[in-house]
């Protein structure tokens, strides 16, 4: 079973039959970055006539239940998350309509401060808001998972502290290994596996050591370490592989609809667009040469297991059982 945290990629026939080709059993898909409600369900109607169009590839999941179920039956099962707070404005009720729609996991904030939480670029960190903590206590309600990708370092250690269920970093790495903005202390870390939450190890290069020229071995020994800091139980991929996505789309990533000037993000003005993947996972179709690259560098089959699926699978059970 192989299962990937995050992905946010140029749909297509294409990608969906890598998928199988990988044998991906699922992904959580990002459905809205900065999209409103209105426009997020919208695509929500895109993602219907590709399940309609493609069943012998994809298929929905609702709950932990169906993922198993499009293990069976050699399809990637797709979960739905929100990048972003801005589908549920400012209405709390949206919360379930969103959830009820399809949605499993959403972000508290994307960089940014938002109604909600402090994102991770901000130079002022005053933590979880009056309507997070209201947002919150929905999301536990109705089953939807808080994720802290790129959220602060003060709002991630409150949503832990204030959640009644798990959270996930769904989609970082740990900052001992390289400092980006985005990745996680190693106090975030330890929280969040005590909680009983999950990390999913990012391969965006602007957050891998050394970039796109980051090695393979470099990689698993951060896995390696990671491991040994909170436990072989809370780890997994969360690739935010952007595969096949055009520039003008990184920068709407970054821009939304918050600014009128350009946000180069962890980018530059000499480097701009999507930064080259690392060689050794061009897309979809190498993660064959991360599990070879996990096994080179020592980790038993049972540890692979575990990484590559079983742990984000147990989380699902946890999180959007059917029962």
């Amino acid at each position: 079973m192989l299962i990937d945290g995050l992905q946010y990629c140029n749909w297509s026939e294409k990608i969906f039959k890598q998928w199988r080709d990988s044998n991906l059993t699922a992904v959580h898909v990002t459905i809205s970055y900065h999209e409103q409600f209105r426009e997020t369900v919208s695509n929500f109607e895109q993602w219907n006539n590709w399940f309609e169009k493609y069943p012998s590839l994809i298929m929905p999941a609702f709950y932990a239940e169906d993922v198993e179920i499009a293990n069976k039956q050699n399809k990637t099962a797709v979960i739905f998350g929100f990048q972003n707070p801005s589908p549920i404005e400012d209405d709390i009720g949206l919360v379930e309509i969103l959830h009820r729609l399809g949605g499993r996991f959403m972000q508290l904030s994307y960089n940014n401060q938002s109604l909600l939480a402090t994102g991770c670029y901000e130079e002022n960190d005053p933590g979880i808001t009056r309507m997070g903590k209201e947002v919150i206590k929905e999301m536990n309600r109705v089953g939807m998972v808080v994720d802290m990708s790129h959220s602060s370092e003060k709002s991630t250690f409150e949503a832990i502290e204030l959640s009644s269920r798990p959270i996930v970093i769904s989609h970082a790495n740990p900052s001992f290994w390289h400092p980006a903005k985005r990745n996680k202390s190693d106090q975030i870390l330890k929280k969040l596996s005590e909680s009983h939450g999950m990390l999913g190890f990012s391969l965006y290069p602007h957050h891998l050591n050394n970039s796109s020229q980051c090695s393979l071995e470099d990689f698993c020994s951060m896995i390696a370490r990671t491991a040994d800091l909170i436990g072989i139980d809370h780890i997994g991929f969360g690739s935010d592989l952007c595969q096949d996505q055009p520039d003008s789309i990184v920068e709407w990533m970054r821009v939304g609809k918050w600014t009128r000037e350009i946000d180069y993000g962890e980018g530059s003005a000499s480097n701009p667009g999507f930064p080259d993947m690392p060689n050794w996972f061009r897309d979809n179709r190498d993660w064959h040469n991360i599990i070879e690259g996990l096994k080179k560098y020592g980790f038993s089959n049972d540890e692979i297991n575990k990484i590559k699926g079983e742990n984000w699978l147990s989380f699902f059970r946890k999180s959007f059982n059917s029962n």
